[in-house]
């Protein structure tokens, strides 16, 4: 057995990844919750323009993923100087304070500032992320960051289901107080079960770290940017899609579900995919996975803007999921694979900070074409900045990818 898996930190590797994706899947249930009442949730705090709604929905959705993209690299830094678990369990712990205070919210800034708070303070997701890279043995990388990105897509799909039955049933603010206390679960779990043994030389060696400490910066570069673009692509269609869907569905009491079943159907498709595309990346290689999935993304997303019926979207949604399932575990494996582990929660931080920067601009610059050019034009637009990412992903692989 190699060195690297008889460290004691790796001996534990399958118990931290069941308590990592146990408590990625709450967390992130907990957070895509909100997305079918957001809108009335703003309008129970007072605001009751329409525009002003559709308006404030987005700003208090990428609030959260803009703080999170400012202070990731920041998390990946101290957990590589004071250890991965404690920056799960701050933020478990603070997750579960801010979602419970969201339902205490009287205005609509509270809600902006809670979710701003939510951003700056969490990240359980992304911490896990960083654990599992950083402590599996390198030939298991793929599958057991295939395995976690199954949790969390199981939760983006798991969610807004909860989220669509749930307000009416226990109300909107008992719902974000149950959603909290959920996190808190998962803050007692992370505290009993995760085990990190933490070598004596690795707070030295994260201190002396940094971009200076990667001999090949470009591949890294290129994921960065590839993590970017892929959550821009993704999160530019979420604004519209119910907007979209009301266009296809002819009875007005069906459109939240069948919107919520489209945004569902993407992330059945990545849970389903996620392991295996990251077993075969491990055997044909990340990059060229990697490459495969952003051009069939790509060719998936120009019948999305001709579709007739709501059951095209689906089905087309399911199937894009199942392209881009292994995508971000790919992209953390190739990261990875070309940094020194003192400085790899440092490096994946920033990775998760361009991911959530994508996440910022995307809903953004979806809502202004889709209001002002057309809903075809998101679709065919994403389409491109795939397909133009898979050809320079191909052009750009490795010499030992090639």
């Amino acid at each position: 057995m190699s060195e690297a898996t008889n460290t004691p930190d790796v001996l534990y590797w399958r118990q931290n990844l069941v308590v990592c994706l146990l408590g990625s899947f709450t967390t992130i249930v907990a957070m895509t919750l909100i997305l079918p009442f957001l809108p009335l949730y703003i309008e129970q705090l007072g605001e009751t323009e329409h525009a002003l709604v559709v308006q404030w929905s987005g700003v208090a959705y990428g609030a959260t993923f803009f703080t999170a993209a400012l202070v990731a690299p920041l998390w990946g830094k101290l957990a590589d100087l004071y250890g991965r678990k404690l920056m799960l369990i701050r933020a478990s712990l603070g997750m579960a304070i801010a979602m419970s205070l969201m339902g205490m919210a009287t205005e609509v800034w509270h809600l902006i500032a809670l979710r701003l708070l939510t951003g700056l303070l969490g990240g359980y997701a992304s911490g896990s992320t960083v654990l599992v890279a950083t402590q599996t043995p390198r030939e298991r990388t793929g599958w057991a960051l295939g395995t976690l990105a199954s949790g969390i897509m199981a939760g983006n799909l798991v969610g807004p289901l909860i989220g669509g039955a749930l307000p009416p049933l226990i109300g909107i603010r008992q719902t974000f107080w149950l959603a909290g206390g959920v996190i808190f679960i998962t803050f007692l779990a992370t505290m009993s079960f995760i085990r990190e043994e933490r070598r004596p030389t690795a707070r030295r060696h994260a201190e002396s770290g940094g971009w200076s400490a990667i001999e090949d910066k470009r591949p890294v570069i290129l994921m960065l940017l590839a993590g970017m673009l892929l959550m821009l692509a993704n999160m530019s269609i979420e604004p519209i899609i119910t907007v979209y869907v009301a266009q296809l569905v002819s009875d007005p009491a069906q459109v939240t579900m069948v919107a919520g079943i489209v945004m569902s159907a993407a992330a059945l498709g990545s849970i389903l995919s996620a392991s295996r595309l990251g077993k075969l990346a491990d055997t044909i290689g990340h990059w060229n996975v990697i490459v495969a999935a952003l051009a069939v993304s790509a060719l998936l997303l120009i019948p999305q803007a001709f579709v007739t019926e709501g059951w095209q979207l689906v089905l087309l949604r399911f199937l894009m999921g199942l392209s881009l399932g292994g995508l971000l575990p790919c992209i953390t494996s190739v990261i990875r694979h070309n940094v020194p582990d003192r400085v790899a929660g440092n490096i994946l931080g920033y990775a998760t900070s361009s991911q959530y920067a994508g996440q910022v601009v995307g809903p953004l610059a979806g809502g202004f074409i889709g209001g002002h050019i057309g809903m075809q034009a998101v679709f065919l637009g994403t389409s491109a900045i795939l397909g133009l990412s898979a050809i320079y992903g191909w052009l750009a692989r490795p010499r030992g990818q090639q």
